[in-house]
């Protein structure tokens, strides 16, 4: 399906965004169809253990970061432990579980981590877009999401593998059917949402080349500040910063300057107030302050992206999309380019520096 705002003057980012509603459909619908059955394994699986890790590394660790939050909020509290700390710096009871989210699970940490696992006599639930990557090979229940994987920057590969987690962490749930099908719904507003979301960034001067950003969050939608800090390390390759907007609170608030930008997701629920007047009070202070979450009040930010109706739980699975178009947007103000990365590799596959063994990541 072509979206009508592409162009072809259009980035390969830009694309890989824009095709995310059709994405999302067809994963929650391989999820609860084909892959039903392994959903279920998985799910056992985790219900059975004592120890459940919860890991991946890069953007696949923000996914899981989401997760995270629902598992916790659920009463099932999971070790949230990123890929390499969870290889370098843990040990794995026999008996537990470790979830792994990765798009390739050809990563060296997720390989390596494979292998460990294995030998602890724990179980490997890997959640990855590739099926003859090792991570599927060698899990233990394997959910496969083989969608088209994007052209550089973690999109669909992203939004997928979190919309996954969540589904595993909220499928024992007694109104299971009902979030799925709300999604489906909120899904087919997507495209209408992000026109919306395109027309407002662009006519907005938020974002801004070179000033400093922080994105702030709280619960499952952190992992879209985290994710959103890396987009625009990636995209626009502007520094940017992310944490709980309790976190900022407690003393990081003595950097903020006029000019300062600040995105700030809005929990339906829990804490709205108390943010809304972060907001209000970043402003005060000279911030460029942008908002995002669902019935956002008038005249509170510089920019406000208001997301569709949408289960609380899942809303970090596309909360996400509007900071994605943003670092497109920066990229084309800032006069990079976002399709391609100057030292990272599209896939890290050993552990040796930045540039690797032999001094170039150059055309991997």
């Amino acid at each position: 399906m072509q979206d009508s705002h592409v162009t072809n003057s259009a980035t390969c980012f830009e694309r890989d965004i824009l095709r995310q509603p059709l994405e999302l459909e067809r994963t929650l619908s391989l999820l609860t169809g084909a892959l039903q059955a392994h959903l279920q394994q998985a799910a056992t699986l985790v219900r059975q253990s004592k120890h459940v890790f919860l890991t991946g590394i890069g953007a696949s660790w923000h996914a899981a970061m989401g997760a995270g939050a629902l598992f916790s909020e659920k009463g099932r509290p999971v070790y949230l432990i990123e890929a390499a700390d969870l290889l370098h710096f843990a040990s794995i009871p026999p008996g537990a579980v470790v979830i792994a989210l990765s798009r390739t699970g050809r990563s060296i940490e997720i390989v390596q981590l494979a292998s460990k696992v294995r030998a602890a006599g724990a179980r490997l639930v890997g959640i990855t877009n590739s099926p003859d990557g090792p991570l599927a090979k060698e899990s233990t229940v394997a959910l496969v999401l083989p969608i088209a994987l994007d052209h550089a920057i973690s999109v669909n590969t992203y939004s997928t593998l979190a919309l996954a987690a969540a589904v595993l962490a909220t499928c024992d749930e007694n109104d299971f059917q009902n979030i799925c099908e709300a999604f489906l719904l909120t899904l087919t507003q997507l495209p209408d949402n992000i026109r919306t979301w395109s027309e407002a960034i662009l006519a907005s001067d938020w974002p801004v080349p070179r000033a400093a950003c922080y994105f702030l969050a709280r619960g499952p939608s952190l992992a879209s500040a985290y994710e959103s800090r890396l987009l625009w390390e990636e995209g626009a390759k502007t520094p940017a910063t992310a944490m709980t907007t309790s976190a900022f609170r407690h003393g990081p608030q003595e950097i903020v300057t006029p000019g300062m930008h600040f995105c700030i997701w809005i929990d339906s629920l829990i804490m709205r107030a108390q943010d809304l007047s972060v907001a209000r009070d970043l402003q005060k202070l000279g911030a460029m302050v942008g908002l995002i979450g669902q019935q956002l009040p008038e005249n509170l930010s510089h920019l406000a992206l208001v997301v569709p109706q949408v289960p609380r739980a899942w809303q970090f699975v596309v909360d996400i999309i509007p900071m994605q178009l943003a670092a497109e947007a920066l990229s084309r103000r800032s006069g990079v380019d976002c399709d391609s990365f100057r030292v990272c590799s599209y896939i890290v596959e050993d552990d040796d520096g930045l540039l690797g063994k032999n001094g170039s990541r150059n055309g991997k």
